[in-house]
């Protein structure tokens, strides 16, 4: 499919792009990604009845949650503004295209997002659906709403790790059952690369509790690597990864993109975590924790020189703990301080892939 350019409505450019001042730099110049949360009243633009893809467990406000504050927040970059999210703009612009979302639980959450937004103004809510007839469930590995008046896809591929996991090659001890392959990825790669625009993600499963404690180890090539520790580990998957970004995909027409780790809020007894009594964000200035994902990332992404955007939601969703589902979900008694209220942070996420689509001038985002 060939790069189409020149889409862009001076019309549409008047409600996307902000106004630019003499105190305020233009978008081009814009760091979007340091900033702090200021109060806003806005309404969210989706809920549970204009949107059927806002998972009915992160439906925060359909379960319960009896405030709203961590609504009313908006995400302000130091010195310059970013635009709206459009979502006229981004349909006519990804008209016969596909954007795919590859990752965990977190990417599909932001997957469900971004679908909401563009479908929020929507009259004809019918004219949008998955194709398969699939609900949104953590099993389904694969899932494509289609908006089929613009004709696109919004895809999501579930791969929790990006690369392979599957049996041990024998012999292996008991303890072992399965096996990330660090240097192969997920066999569904060669649906991905066909996408237009990819937005990968990868980190909250790099931990004891979803690896050793298992029986989940590493491999590479035929040989497990008993000793190597999940950092390295996750280092060396990311290399493979950026590595096939580099050599497999076009991206003289894919944008290729990966959202960073957001951190989770798991402080406290699991009665009584801070997630679950907090309604507004944590002060930038008392927020301190270092981020050791995003720094292997950038490192990565550095050696292997792929041409690949970080989107970095790293810090400003460290200072959302109030925007947790905590209890406010259904059918589980832990409190989880892990995944996100839907409509709520992940929507802010989407406004920052918008503003990065449009900083990086490319493709039908020229």
């Amino acid at each position: 499919m060939p790069v189409r350019k020149g889409t862009f409505r001076s019309d549409v450019a008047d409600k996307v792009l902000p106004k630019s001042s003499n105190s305020r730099r233009s978008l081009a110049a814009c760091d979007i990604y340091t900033g702090t949360w200021i109060p806003d009243n806005t309404s969210s633009v989706y809920n549970s009845t204009t949107c059927p893809y806002a998972e009915a467990g992160f439906s925060c406000q359909d379960n319960g949650r009896p405030d709203s504050d961590y609504l009313k927040w908006r995400w302000q970059p130091t010195g310059c503004d970013i635009p709206k999210f459009n979502a006229e703009d981004i349909r006519q612009r990804l008209r016969g295209l596909r954007i795919a979302f590859v990752g965990d639980s977190m990417g599909r959450t932001q997957w469900e997002s971004f679908i909401c937004l563009l479908m929020a103004d929507i009259r004809n809510k019918s004219s949008v659906y998955e194709v398969h007839g699939n609900t949104i469930t953590k099993q389904r590995p694969y899932l494509a709403v289609r908006f089929s008046a613009s004709n696109f896809t919004v895809e999501y591929y579930r791969s929790p790790y990006l690369v392979q996991e599957g049996p041990p090659p024998k012999p292996a001890p008991k303890r072992i059952k399965t096996t990330l392959k660090l240097d192969k990825l997920e066999i569904a790669e060669s649906r991905w690369m066909q996408a237009d625009v990819l937005v990968f993600n990868t980190g909250h499963w790099w931990t004891t509790s979803k690896t050793f404690a298992r029986g989940c180890y590493f491999q590479l090539d035929k040989s497990i690597k008993l000793g190597l520790s999940i950092e390295s580990a996750y280092r060396t998957a990311l290399s493979t990864w950026a590595s096939w970004v580099k050599m497999k995909v076009d991206l003289s027409k894919t944008q290729v993109f990966f959202r960073s780790y957001e951190p989770a809020h798991w402080e406290g007894n699991w009665r009584n975590r801070l997630c679950k009594s907090e309604t507004k964000p944590v002060p930038n200035t008392s927020y301190t924790e270092d981020f050791p994902h995003l720094q292997v990332l950038h490192d990565v992404i550095q050696e292997v020189a792929a041409p690949i955007t970080v989107l970095n939601i790293t810090s400003m969703s460290a200072y959302r703990r109030d925007s947790h589902v905590a209890n406010w979900t259904r059918g589980r008694n832990v409190v989880d301080c892990g995944h996100w209220c839907l409509p709520g942070l992940p929507d802010w996420w989407n406004r920052l892939l918008y503003a990065a689509l449009l900083q990086k001038r490319a493709g039908v985002w020229a």
